[in-house]
C-alpha cells in the first residue's frame, strides 16, 4: 500500500501494525505484519519466467504424488506427498503445483502467428525446491516433498524442472490427482449488510446457475432453519486489463455466490450452511458456520473492531520461499483465530493477497482467512495492489494490480456500497 501522502509524517507504532480496538476506545492488542522485504518481492510466482520455459523430458526422470484422491470426508485441505527422481541432480531444480493439471501449450489463447508460441503459458500455482527436504538430492538425485492442497475446482500436477526459476526446462510430469468434490462450496466469507440487521455470505464453487440452485439454510441456533437465495457472478479472462492476470496468471475463479440474510435479530447467535440444490433435486452441503448478529443501532454495548492492512497471505507447507515472502500473513491469522471469540468485526484497509495478477492466490487466501471470514463480517477496503492499472482510473497509474484493476476484490467479497467499482 502506498503513503506517498505521509511521506514527511512520524511513523504510526513502528509502522504497518495490526490494531484491535474497541468502540469503547481501549486499544486490545499491536500485532506486526511483516510485509515483503525488496530482497524477497511482492509476488514470488512472478520470478518464474514460465513463458520461457522449455521441454527436456528424460525418459529416466520421474514425478509421482500420492494419495490420488483428496477430500474423501469432505475435507478441503490435505497434504499430499510428491516423490520425485532426475538423473541429473541440481541446486536449482524445482517442483511446480499446476491446477489444472493440463498446463501445455493446447491451453494458450491464440497469438498472432508470426510470433512464436510459447511450451507452457499458465504460471503454477505454487513451488518448492527440489532440496528443500534432503540436502543430499543432488548426490541421489531423489526425493520427496508435501505440499498442502486446497480444493480449487480443478485438477493438479506436479513438474520436476532444472535451470531455475528463470530458465526453466521441464524435465518430468506426475500422475493427476483431484478432490472427490471439486465443485464444492467453500470459503464462506461474512459481510455487514447496509443495514444493521442484513449479514451477507459470500463463498466460491465451481457450479454455475445452470448446474444447481445456491442458496444458505440460516436460522437462529437450535431453532426452525430458513432458506435465502443467492445470486452469482464471475468473471472471464478478458475483464482482466494487462498482464500477468491477463496471461500467465490467469485462473479461472469459479462462481462466486451472495446471500442476504435479512431481519436479523440482534445479539443473536446464528447457525448456516451453504447449499446448492442441483438439477435431480439432490443437494450438496458445506459445513455448518455460526455467527453473532450485530447489536440494535445505539444499543449499550462494547464492539470489538480489528483494523490492519497490508497483509497478504503465506503458505504453510513452505511453498513459494516461505521465509522471504510475507509469512507475518499467518501469525496474524493465528492470532486472530486464537482470539476470536473477542472480536466482533475486522476491517482489512487494502492490499489484502498481494496476488498481484496471479489469480490462484486469491483461493489460497480466502481459505487462509476463513475461520475469520465465517464467524465475523471481513470487510474490505481497496488498496493499489487490488485496483492500480495503467490507464483505468485508478489513483495511481501504476500495474501494482498486476492487471487485476479492482475486479478480483470487488467480485470475491461483498462491499455494501452503491458502486462496488469504487467502494474504498
Amino acid at each position: 500500500m502506498r503513503y506517498r501522502e505521509m511521506a514527511n509524517s512520524p511513523p504510526l507504532l513502528g509502522g504497518s501494525s495490526l490494531l484491535s480496538l474497541s468502540l469503547a476506545a481501549v486499544l486490545l492488542a499491536v500485532l506486526g505484519v511483516r510485509i515483503a522485504s525488496a530482497a524477497g518481492g511482492e509476488q514470488p510466482l512472478a520470478k518464474i519466467a514460465i513463458h520461457d520455459a522449455v521441454f527436456a523430458l528424460h525418459e529416466n526422470a520421474s514425478v509421482r504424488a500420492h494419495p490420488l484422491v483428496l477430500g474423501l470426508e469432505g475435507e478441503d485441505t490435505e497434504w499430499v506427498v510428491v516423490d520425485f527422481e532426475s538423473p541429473a541432480p541440481a541446486e536449482d531444480d524445482w517442483i511446480a503445483v499446476f491446477s489444472p493439471a493440463n498446463f501445455n501449450s493446447s491451453t494458450c489463447p491464440p497469438i498472432d502467428p508470426r510470433q512464436h508460441a510459447p511450451f507452457i503459458c499458465s504460471a503454477p500455482i505454487k513451488y518448492k525446491f527440489a532440496n528443500e527436504s534432503s540436502s543430499d538430492y543432488t548426490k541421489t538425485g531423489n526425493a520427496s516433498l508435501e505440499f498442502q492442497l486446497i480444493n480449487q475446482r480443478a485438477d493438479f500436477s506436479f513438474a520436476l524442472f532444472s535451470g531455475g526459476l528463470s530458465n526453466p526446462k521441464l524435465v518430468a510430469v506426475s500422475n493427476i490427482i483431484n478432490f472427490a468434490n471439486p465443485k464444492a462450496p467453500l470459503y464462506p466469507r461474512l459481510s455487514q449488510g447496509k443495514s444493521w440487521d442484513e449479514m451477507t455470505v459470500t463463498w466460491t464453487s465451481g457450479y454455475n446457475i445452470d448446474e444447481v440452485t445456491p442458496f444458505v439454510e440460516w436460522g437462529v441456533k437450535g431453532e426452525t432453519q430458513t432458506r435465502s437465495p443467492a445470486g452469482t457472478l464471475t468473471f472471464q479472462q478478458n475483464s482482466m486489463c494487462g498482464p500477468p492476470a491477463r496471461t500467465v496468471g490467469w485462473r479461472d475463479p469459479g462462481f462466486i455466490h451472495t446471500s442476504f440474510l435479512k431481519d436479523l435479530w440482534p445479539n443473536a447467535e446464528y447457525t448456516y450452511r451453504l447449499g446448492q440444490r442441483l438439477a435431480n433435486n439432490s443437494y450438496v452441503w458445506s459445513k455448518a458456520y455460526s455467527f453473532k448478529s450485530s447489536p440494535y443501532p445505539g444499543q449499550d454495548s462494547l464492539q470489538r473492531v480489528v483494523i490492519f492492512g497490508d497483509m497478504g497471505k503465506a503458505e504453510r507447507d513452505g511453498s513459494n520461499e516461505y521465509n522471504n515472502y510475507q509469512p507475518g500473513s499467518l501469525n496474524t491469522t493465528d492470532q486472530l483465530i486464537k482470539d476470536l471469540d473477542n472480536v466482533d468485526i475486522v476491517f482489512h484497509i487494502g492490499d489484502i493477497t498481494y496476488a498481484n495478477g496471479y489469480i490462484s492466490q486469491w483461493d489460497q487466501f480466502t481459505s487462509m482467512i476463513e475461520p475469520i471470514a465465517s464467524t465475523v463480517p471481513y470487510m474490505i477496503a481497496s488498496g493499489n495492489h487490488e485496483r492500480d492499472a495503467p490507464g483505468t482510473g485508478s489513483f495511481y497509474d501504476t500495474n501494482d494490480s498486476g492487471g487485476e484493476c479492482g475486479v478480483l476484490a470487488e467480485t470475491m467479497f461483498y462491499v455494501p456500497a452503491e458502486n462496488r467499482a469504487k467502494f474504498w
